[in-house]
């Protein structure tokens, strides 16, 4: 499926996250209906899940094609195709990674994919949009050893096939999503003016191997777009990248009071740099300006 710009020349794409689908009760229910609300609100171009599309850990998910099926259903309604990045809760109910991308290619509008043999991880790939800009999609996977990191890093083979496809796409903007944050969006957070709010740790690998100096490099990465920590949704730029949580949409996990779940839109346009960015909440709230956080370190160089 060909992703193409609008008339005007703009697409939009709505980033949902966390959503932590599970039986079809209430809590999913109302997840399924937040989704589907910032669909008919915004009519996306694109919708990106990135990571913990369905429930694990203390509740996993016993019918992971059921509650993959409650968090596309939306999108297949309405016409929308979508491509999702796994979490590390995802696997943890009654399908492996490689199985979960065996459910996702039974839908219509599918354009995950499993992404090269032998590369780390399940669903390393790109999509393109005409020949102005490229989307990452990589599996962050789930958790390191014990003992040096709770949470997986992406690997070196990841970021090498990261540098290929960055080099076929040289004057091409580009965005990457994944599920875990990187060290980085600690260090943003610390060392420049970021936008948004953070209300827990950011819970990145402790080991850091590299993706966002090869970001830097390529010098084509306009952001990065994550997940994982529910209760953060702020944004940054480092080193002319900007890093960026989406908001958390699943009622079926952590959240906080006066925190409501919601989504992120990011808007291109066709032949410019760059992007918009914005939240859109439960009950239709639009949020186009967040609160500004200083740095805790001014004198840190940008």
């Amino acid at each position: 499926m060909d992703l193409k710009y609008r008339p005007d020349g703009s697409f939009l794409i709505a980033q949902f996250t966390d959503l932590h689908l599970s039986e079809g009760k209430e809590p999913d229910l109302k997840t399924q209906a937040l989704v589907a609300a910032v669909l008919d609100a915004e009519k996306p171009d694109l919708a990106v899940l990135t990571g913990d599309v369905i429930a694990g850990a203390g509740n996993p998910c016993a019918d992971a094609p059921g509650a993959w099926k409650l968090a596309v259903d939306p999108m297949e309604a309405r016409g929308i195709p979508w491509a999702a990045a796994l979490g590390n809760h995802d696997d943890e109910g009654s399908h492996s990674r490689e199985g979960l991308l065996q459910v996702q290619a039974q839908f219509k509008l599918c354009l995950s994919h499993p992404g090269p043999d032998g590369l780390p991880g399940h669903g390393n790939f790109i999509l393109d949009i005409e020949d102005d800009a490229r989307l990452y999609v990589l599996d962050s996977l789930a958790y390191g050893p014990e003992g040096i990191s709770q949470y997986a890093w992406i690997s070196l083979d990841q970021i090498q096939w990261f540098r290929e496809r960055a080099v076929e796409a040289a004057g091409r903007k580009g965005l990457a999503f994944f599920h875990i944050p990187l060290p980085e969006y600690d260090e943003v957070w610390r060392t420049q003016v970021c936008r948004g709010h953070k209300f827990e740790k950011v819970c990145c690998p402790t080991l850091n191997s590299g993706l966002f100096s090869a970001m830097v490099e390529a010098k084509n990465i306009a952001g990065v777009f994550v997940g994982h920590d529910h209760i953060n949704d702020y944004e940054g730029t480092l080193h002319g990248i900007r890093l960026c949580y989406g908001r958390s949409g699943g009622y079926n996990s952590y959240g906080k009071e006066g925190f409501p779940r919601g989504a992120r839109l990011i808007r291109l346009w066709k032949g410019k740099p760059g992007f918009e960015s914005w939240l859109r909440l439960e009950g239709g709230a639009v949020v186009t300006e967040q609160p500004q956080h200083a740095p805790e370190f001014p004198e840190a160089k940008p």
